[in-house]
């Protein structure tokens, strides 16, 4: 996958690490979901997607919700909670790390399938990030993946000759 897609997605995984743990097919995290969308937006962001109040009341009755309006809540959640915290700050807050950044450790494309010859050593590698953390998290938040890459382009181009063997990676860890 490209470095940026790599960010995308680690960005994604730390949002997801925070957020509810129980899975939407169980009562406890259905029930934990429904509470976080409880307010306007929240509402609005389920109806959007196919809930509507009628259905909410009649699993307040007991109706068992079906599996697709269950994972209308689930997205319903997860678009909200992406939303929140990057209105509210904390994502930026968590990656800027008081101006210091946080560590980018890269891995790189696997080479077990190239035969020898033309298989390349390449090692894992780590950078500091700093001051990308403003770009990176408004082209997520929007979804703009050719923003992402040339933010990648920034981060990988401090690993001074070897950086054309990260433009591809295996995948992408942030220290937060």
């Amino acid at each position: 996958m490209s470095g940026g897609e790599g960010l995308r997605r680690e960005l994604d995984r730390i949002v997801r690490a925070g957020g509810i743990a129980s899975p939407v097919t169980t009562a406890r995290g259905l029930k934990a979901r429904l509470r976080y969308l409880d307010s306007g937006a929240g509402r609005a962001e389920l109806e959007r997607r196919g809930v509507g109040a009628r259905l909410l009341r009649s699993w307040e009755r007991g109706v068992t919700p079906s599996a697709p309006k269950r994972a209308a809540v689930d997205a319903a959640y997860w678009s909200r909670r992406r939303e929140n915290v990057v209105r509210s700050g904390a994502l930026l807050r968590i990656l800027d790390n008081e101006g210091r950044g946080r560590r980018i450790e890269i891995y790189p494309v696997d080479q077990t399938r190239v035969p020898g010859r033309y298989r390349r050593d390449i090692a894992d590698r780590s950078v500091q990030g700093r001051y990308i953390w403003d770009d990176a998290v408004t082209a997520w938040a929007a979804g703009d993946d050719g923003t992402l890459d040339e933010i990648w382009d920034d981060v990988i181009s401090e690993l001074d000759s070897d950086y054309g063997a990260y433009a591809y990676v295996g995948a992408v860890s942030i220290g937060a």
